[in-house]
């Protein structure tokens, strides 16, 4: 297991913990959502946080920081698995969903552990900041 190296990439905001908050936002949104059954909040909820899920971990990721290939890599698989669903209809098997997401899933994982093992030796290779120039 590889640990951290180095100090986290900065946001895209800066200072602002933008990923942080919607994180936060998402969260409540989706826990207001399934104590008071309200479909819109849960659905919104969700997405707000998924996303911002999604910037953080991928942030970290392709800087070489942390590796998040697995949890990445699920983002497409569930987006196929839900495309084959609205496309074709859920099958009388819903395992039969899972045949082309494990797929993709595969693919994704092999080529972001690849790319996250790119970047962690890049970050690795380089020379420590000069500090206090």
């Amino acid at each position: 297991m590889l640990r951290t190296v180095g100090e986290r990439p900065g946001g895209p905001f800066g200072g602002l913990p933008v990923s942080e908050l919607g994180i936060l936002i998402g969260g409540v949104a989706l826990v207001v959502g399934l104590l008071e059954h309200r479909g819109a909040a849960i659905l919104v909820g969700s997405v707000v946080c998924a996303l911002a899920v999604l910037e953080l971990t991928a942030r970290e990721h392709f800087s070489g920081f942390r590796s998040h290939a697995a949890l990445l890599a699920g983002f497409p698989s569930l987006g196929v698995m839900f495309g084959v669903a609205a496309a074709l209809g859920a099958p009388g098997d819903r395992v039969l969903l899972l045949i082309p997401a494990a797929l993709v899933f595969a693919l994704c994982f092999w080529a972001l552990r690849r790319r996250f093992q790119i970047a962690r030796h890049a970050r690795l290779a380089r020379p420590p900041a000069q500090r206090g120039h």
